[in-house]
Formats: structure tokens, sequence, C-alpha cells
């Protein structure tokens, strides 16, 4: 999938922008969100074709909707207005069969991941800043430094030129295992020795990126925990620190969250949140989970969209989102 776009006249300046995808792409994106699914589209998810399988469909299939919309993440508030949409549309259009009421539902779950999409990323925006600055963050665990070593993967593909900052500095191994995908991707990347000050080390990312004409800077940071206040308010501070070099950056801030953690990954996104302000969300391990419906109570309790899903642990399995390939994905 493709990101990125340079000019034809070979113009230093990049435009950015999201190219319609081809057939062929499109075909990628299906068969790498089918694969990412498929524990979901097995597991909790399953009990749905169960329940639409049958010919009629009574009052009394509600509640058995709601508790498998549970079971699956997407959490109690979430399941219940996502059900009470449907509900009265399934009274308003006068729907009494089985496949009926699953279209409907449907439809209503795609438009719930669809509606905090509206806004485009950064980087699709014909006007988009450059160098544009992508802070990525999650905690320990959750895929967030081999996400970086994509989204290189994905930018660089498409003829971006692009700079990494190691600014998770509390961990010798978080440096070297970046330094890895930097040298994998064929990319620049901006370090210091551990211990050292992670601002320090995102200004310089940014200010190497500017004398470098780099297009995009994707800048790492330390798996902190969202239950700590004091580690939270350095996340702060580095991106108060780019700010100094670009007063508009970061133009993206985007939190890895494992699919695995189920409803714990709410309460990371509202956290780091209101923290640093997510743009929006990057789900890994979802091929290790039967359950998935974390998406959609990020988008529906917290206006997020989701931007990305990890597929695999090759360089190219980042997939971007599409949310009607996610829902036929696990609904089908």
């Amino acid at each position: 999938m493709r990101f990125w776009r340079r000019k034809s006249d070979g113009a230093e300046a990049a435009q950015v922008g999201v190219l319609e995808p081809t057939a062929e792409e499109r075909r990628e994106i299906h068969e790498q969100t089918e694969r990412a699914t498929a524990h979901s589209r097995r597991g909790i998810f399953a009990r749905l074709a169960d329940v639409f399988s049958r010919r009629e469909f009574d009052d009394a299939l509600w509640d058995e909707l709601e508790e498998i919309l549970i079971l699956a993440d997407t959490g109690a508030a979430t399941a219940s207005d996502l059900l009470a949409r449907v509900r009265q549309r399934v009274k308003a259009e006068g729907v009494k069969e089985a496949e009926g009421v699953r279209e409907l539902l449907r439809e209503e779950m795609i438009a719930v991941l669809e509606a905090p999409a509206q806004r485009p990323p950064a980087w699709a925006a014909p006007d988009a800043p450059s160098p544009l600055v992508i802070l990525v963050v999650g905690v320990n665990g959750s895929g967030k430094t081999t996400t970086i070593g994509k989204l290189a993967r994905a930018f660089q593909r498409d003829g971006a030129k692009v700079v990494l900052g190691a600014a998770d500095t509390f961990r010798a191994a978080a440096i070297d295992q970046l330094r890895v995908w930097a040298e994998r991707v064929g990319v620049r990347l901006v370090a210091q020795q551990p211990g050292s000050d992670p601002g320090a080390v995102a200004f310089d990312t940014v200010a190497a990126a500017e004398a470098d004409a780099a297009d995009v800077v994707i800048i790492d940071t330390a798996g902190r925990l969202h239950t700590k206040t004091n580690l939270m308010e350095e996340l702060r501070k580095v991106a108060r620190v780019v700010q100094r070099r670009i007063p508009d950056a970061p133009h993206e801030v985007l939190l890895v969250i494992d699919a695995t953690t189920g409803q714990n990954g709410l309460a990371q996104a509202r956290t780091f949140t209101e923290a640093v302000g997510v743009t929006g969300i990057v789900l890994t391990k979802l091929d290790g989970t039967a359950k998935g419906g974390i998406a959609f109570a990020i988008a529906h309790d917290l206006g997020l969209p989701v931007r990305f899903i990890g597929t695999g642990e090759g360089l190219d399995d980042l997939a971007p989102f599409d949310a009607r390939e996610f829902v036929g994905a696990i609904l089908p």
C-alpha cells in the first residue's frame, strides 16, 4: 500500500497522499486482514455466525448478541450503543429475518470504526509538513519498535526519505533493536548512549532530518507504563522539545496497542491520549487473539481511528486499517 508520492518533476519537496489502492493492493489488504483476524473469526466472533444462522431473529437473541460483543472486548458501553442503533433500524425498517439483522449489524460496526477516521492522517494531507514528525508511544512489549521499522519501510518504499530517532534511552536493548531495524530498512538512525536525555535525542533527530532534507521523522519512545505519572510527564517533555524545533510537531502521535491486552488497551489509550494527544492507533498481535473487539471500543469511547494493523513479523507485515475489510473478516 502506498502512502507517499513524490512530485513528478523530481523537486525535493514531496507531495504526501494516500493514493487510491490498485486492485493488487486491495487484494493484499484483504489477505493481510483475513490473516490477522483468523483467530477472532474462529473464536468469539464465530458465535455470531451461530446466532445469525437461525432463520428468525426474536427478542431473546439480543441479549446473546450483547454478551458475545462484550466477550469480544468491545466493552459494555460500545456493545450497548451499537445494538441500540441496530434495534432502532430493525424496528424502523421492519426487518425480521436473521440475515437482515446481520447486515444491519455489519453496517453499524463499520460506521463505528469509520467515524473517527474522517480526519485523514497528516501524511494524507495535500499540504503535509516536511519533515513530517511521527511520535510513536506505547507500553513495553506492545510491538512498538517493530512497528516503527515497518512504518519506515512503508514510507521508504514509496520514495520518502526517513530518519528514525532512538529516544527510548532507558534500555540499551531498545536502541540496539531499533538500529537493527534501521539497517534492515536502510534508513538513518539518530541515537545516543543509553541513559541519555530522551528529549535531546528527539531534538537531534528532527535537526538531522531538517539538515538531510528528510521527508519523515519517526521517533521511538520508552515503553513506559501508562500508570506511571512521572514517565507520562517525560513523554510530554519529549513532545515539547520537538516543538522547539518545529512548533506544530509532532504531526502524528501513534499509540501501539497489543490487541491481546483487551480492555486494558482502552485504559492505555485513554491515558496516553490525555498525556500526549494520541491521533491514531496501531493494533499489533491481532493474529494472537480470538477477540479483537478492542478496535470498536477505542473508536467508540475515545474517538480514535485505527490506522494500521500488524499482520506478522516481516518488514511488509503492516496493513492500512480498512473498516470494511476488518468487519467483513470477523463477521463473514
